[in-house]
């Protein structure tokens, strides 16, 4: 079929489905589909590599629609081109239960390669995936036999251009020269209040020329045009690029288009007809395909077999030429989580008294050189974060398979760029910064837990402990809002010990996130009264000092924490007192009642220890417990003076305690 047949079928049908399953729903995002009908049919048919048969292959391009909100327009094309979307899909877009949601979302339907919707994430997900195509290309590829080689598409509106995430992260990618990165920019001019001119009046052009992008224009419906300017981007590797494609939003629309009012709202049944009898199409049939447009894909399907097959054959070839670079492609795409038991990891002893920082710095460099799919690094503190591989290289453009990862100052960037790492496959991503600033990365965060990705994340000094810095680095509100994410454990261990054997559950965890706490100040490694607390420290809790009899006082205590109860229960003389270590909160109310009630008996009185907020620590020290929890921000000074002065020295713990009635 006509090239061109084909792209006007499939982009008409587009706009079909589009406005046909947004009227339906009665809810949905218009103006970018009708808009961009043209680019989709043409990536889809003409600009992506890709095989929808097997849409995990491993070196096929990638594509991240940044702009989430242009759903349709995705599921629309992934219907066309063969991904097993289905009309009923389509049909039931924004339904309880439809894989077709609001905003696309990971694993719900294949080829959508990441959740999006906040604005700005996709495009820094996508810097995240170019980067892990150039690490693996130039980690495994050899001058004989090319296996990956592939390019990162995204599609972001000017709303992305706003957000903030979008040029952290396209300040790394031109740093980095991630020459197959390939962003199409749609400058429709129209955001939800009105024009762009209200509030965004910037030369975007020059700002990606800035950050280091080969940047160019044209419009979206000059088919051979965009071609040729994608044949440009692809021609010079040296730079990222960014093509601007002036767009009319909602084109087809003859009453809405070029404005807000067909952006986030069904255009109405009158403007529906209007715009069918525009498009030259029945105005009373429903969900229409063009019979064309299911054609022009079918006449793909034996070249895009084809091409995956000689992939196929030549990375047979790759194999058997290099056993040992096979075997460590097995380690990056094939080794479970349970190759961390394989890792020689650090020992300590009782009386040990490193911070925890430190401890996890060691734990982390020995199990980088058993696990060679974990790769990473921190928001410009990689000295204090202790979470530089120190027998490994900088990733850079001239060393692009180095395994440390310079983010720069960058900590929103960089939890959605690790997110991209995370998405390609092969890799196993962890990043750094203070806990404080944890707080520039909640979005990425939040997203990776909704996507259930393994993502590692380290942050050191935690809450008040950080001392002479203030209040502005004491992070002490911040453990109650991680812990409110769903899906993300948020681990604090008490010592080098627990440190150790945290570290090897986070690795293990394959459905979501993992965050650990960690200290500045020197923790001492204390006996611990459970003899398996190894194991049970994966359910979140367990005995690390026993009473004698029945426990008539229950202390929790998470983190630096512990070692402080343990000094004020010395200090208080008791006997009648259990410690328990709850280094991860989630998995220890994740547990029965029952099991919950072996640990912290119901008729025990029970006291929180935690320097930090109190939020959240109500559903276990119930109404006549005990808080010992900050109730504001810190202050600044020395740690110990700091600590002493807001209650969480031994002395004054073992005081409210005695003082309690």
């Amino acid at each position: 079929m006509d090239m061109m047949k084909g792209i006007e079928k499939a982009a008409l049908t587009v706009r079909l489905l589009t406005i046909d399953a947004i009227e339906k729903a009665a809810s949905g995002h218009p103006g970018l589909p009708l808009g961009l009908a043209e680019l989709g049919a043409l990536l889809y048919g003409e600009i992506l590599k890709h095989n929808p048969a097997a849409p995990d292959w491993i070196d096929r391009d990638r594509f991240v629609l940044s702009a989430g909100h242009g759903s349709m327009w995705l599921y629309s094309l992934l219907f066309l081109s063969g991904y097993g979307t289905t009309l009923d899909d389509i049909k039931n877009f924004r339904q309880l239960g439809s894989r077709a949601a609001g905003h696309p979302e990971r694993g719900e339907m294949p080829g959508i390669e990441t959740t999006t919707g906040p604005l700005g994430q996709g495009i820094a997900n996508a810097v995240g995936l170019a980067m892990a195509e150039r690490y693996l290309a130039a980690k495994f590829n050899t001058s004989e036999h090319t296996i990956i080689d592939h390019y990162t598409y995204a599609l972001a509106g000017d709303g992305c251009m706003m957000e903030g995430v979008a040029s952290e992260a396209c300040s790394l990618a031109g740093h980095q020269k991630l020459g197959k990165l390939v962003i199409f920019y749609d400058s429709n001019k129209i955001t939800i209040d009105g024009s762009t001119d209200l509030a965004f009046i910037e030369d975007t052009q020059k700002r990606f020329e800035a950050y280091g992008f080969k940047t160019f224009r044209g419009s979206a419906y000059d088919v051979p045009g965009i071609l040729e300017l994608v044949k440009k981007a692809k021609a010079d590797q040296s730079k990222p690029t960014l093509i601007v494609l002036e767009s009319l939003i909602g084109k087809g629309s003859p009453n809405k288009q070029g404005t807000a009012h067909c952006h986030g709202a069904p255009l109405g049944e009158d403007e529906v007809k209007a715009t069918k009898r525009a498009l030259g199409v029945p105005e009373t049939e429903m969900f229409r395909v063009e019979p064309e447009a299911l054609q022009y894909f079918a006449d793909k399907i034996d070249a895009r077999t084809k091409a995956y097959e000689e992939w196929r054959a030549r990375f047979e070839a790759w194999r058997k030429a290099n056993p040992e670079l096979a075997a460590l492609w097995k380690r990056h795409f094939e080794d479970g989580p349970d190759a961390i038991d394989k890792a020689v990891l650090p020992e300590y002893k009782t009386g040990d008294k490193p911070a925890t920082r430190d401890s996890n710095g060691a734990i982390l460099n020995a199990a980088a050189k058993a696990l060679p799919a974990l790769i990473g690094g921190s928001a410009d503190l990689a000295a204090s974060n202790k979470t530089r591989l120190k027998d490994e290289k900088d990733m850079q453009a001239a060393t692009p398979a180095g395994r440390n990862i310079n983010f720069g100052v960058r900590e929103h960037g960089m939890g959605a760029i690790v997110n991209g790492l995370a998405l390609h496959g092969g890799l196993r991503p962890f990043c750094s910064t203070f806990f404080v600033f944890a707080d520039y990365m909640r979005p990425p965060i939040r997203l990776a837990a909704l996507m259930k990705l393994p993502v590692l994340y380290v942050f050191t000094h935690d809450s008040i402990y950080v001392g002479e810095d203030g209040p502005t680095h004491e992070p002490v509100e911040h453990y109650a809002s991680l812990r409110a994410i769903p899906n993300l454990d948020v681990w604090r261990p008490a010592d080098a010990e627990e440190n150790v054997e945290i570290f090897k559950i986070m690795y293990k965890r394959s459905d979501g996130p993992s965050m650990i706490g960690l200290t500045r100040q020197g923790l001492a490694v204390f006996p611990k009264a459970d003899v398996d607390w190894r194991k049970n420290i994966a359910r979140g809790a367990y005995t690390a000092k026993e009473s004698e009899g029945a426990p008539a006082v229950v202390i929790v205590a998470t983190g630096s924490e512990v070692g402080a109860a343990l000094d004020a229960v010395a200090e208080l003389g008791r006997k009648d007192v259990r410690i328990v270590s709850m280094p991860c909160r989630e998995r220890f109310l994740a547990l029965s009642e029952a099991e919950r009630d072996k640990l912290i008996p119901p008729g025990a009185k029970r006291v929180v220890v935690e320097a930090g907020v109190s939020l959240g620590w109500e559903c276990l020290a119930g109404e006549d417990g005990l808080l010992v929890c900050m109730n504001g921000f810190g202050t600044s000074g020395n740690y110990k003076a700091v600590s002493d002065h807001f209650g969480f020295s031994p002395k004054k713990i073992a005081e409210r305690i005695k003082n309690w009635k």
